[in-house]
């Protein structure tokens, strides 16, 4: 039997089209589409299946990458009820689908959730000029000596996303990131590149949605975990309700520590499978810990490819 992690990527691995295949083949997705649209009041077909502002905007992606992600995972379940997981893992909201597909929180309640959750982190980084950046050829403590000088000048920059070996992205305020770009580079990064975003993830600047995350968290996560989840914030397993709400608070203003999560988990696991659109985990995960085999479910065909895989 293989021991089994099951990985939920994060914002930014949302496209138009995505779980398309799901929904035109299976009634099922189609339930799910319904039941989730319903709850927040949107029809997930116009998002996602037509090009829009909406699925650009921080409250409606987040939703949106859970719900594919969900219906992928159910799909699978469903085809190979006999696979358990041994961790489950996500990358920043992959870490709330993560919490879904361990039993923590139902599919429809995340929802809602992440949909709140992205219009509260829209709100704190209102008026705030708020901006990520990536930093690619530099390591973890080049990185984190420019932001630590930085914020003694009074510059609002974080360390945020651990990806993987020469691949961190900083948040804060987007001018104090800019004007480090040159900085980073003659420091060793071969690029500094400010992204098309319009919030900054897991740094202080989120701080104000921290209480109003919480209290939601409360009422839609439950005390029965199949297995353990993975935190982005210590890179270990946690499995009841309250430390899910503390380690999800904590989520926003810290950085998601990917990369080290990935390691820590690799020598207990000897297959990982990713729910949802693309194959950005896997990617990463090829490079972190190359030993670690990774395979993805995205559609009807990755569906049965893995089915063939890791059911038989």
């Amino acid at each position: 039997m293989k021991k089994t992690a099951m990985i939920f990527a994060g914002q930014g691995s949302q496209a138009v089209g995505m779980g398309k295949d799901f929904y035109e083949n299976s009634k099922l997705a189609r339930e799910m589409f319904e039941k989730a649209g319903d709850r927040i009041g949107v029809d997930f077909k116009e998002i996602i299946f037509k090009e829009n502002e909406k699925l650009g905007q921080t409250a409606y992606t987040q939703p949106a990458i859970l719900l594919v992600q969900m219906i992928a995972y159910k799909l699978f379940k469903a085809q190979c009820p006999d696979v358990k997981a041994i961790y489950f893992l996500g990358h920043s909201l992959g870490e709330f689908s993560a919490l879904c597909a361990a039993g923590a929180i139902d599919y429809v309640d995340a929802v809602e959730l992440v949909h709140k959750r992205g219009a509260l982190m829209q709100e704190a980084c209102e008026g705030k000029d708020a901006g990520m950046m990536a930093i690619v050829g530099l390591d973890d403590a080049g990185v984190e000596k420019i932001c630590a000088e930085a914020q003694a000048e009074g510059k609002q920059v974080w360390p945020a996303n651990y990806n993987q070996d020469g691949q961190l992205v900083v948040a804060g305020n987007r001018a104090d990131l800019a004007s480090l770009e040159q900085t980073f580079k003659d420091a060793g990064a071969k690029r500094a590149l400010l992204l098309n975003m319009s919030v900054a993830s897991h740094c202080d600047i989120l701080a104000p949605a921290q209480e109003p995350l919480a209290k939601l968290m409360e009422k839609y996560i439950k005390d029965t975990f199949e297995a353990p989840v993975i935190s982005n914030v210590t890179t270990k397993p946690y499995s009841t309700k309250a430390e899910a709400v503390k380690l999800l608070k904590d989520q926003l203003v810290k950085p998601v520590k990917y990369k080290q999560s990935i390691q820590a988990i690799a020598p207990k696991v000897n297959m990982a499978i990713e729910f949802g659109n693309g194959v950005v985990l896997k990617g990463l995960n090829r490079r972190i810990a190359k030993d670690l085999k990774t395979v993805n479910i995205s559609d009807m065909a990755s569906l049965e490819k893995v089915k063939e895989e890791v059911c038989s």
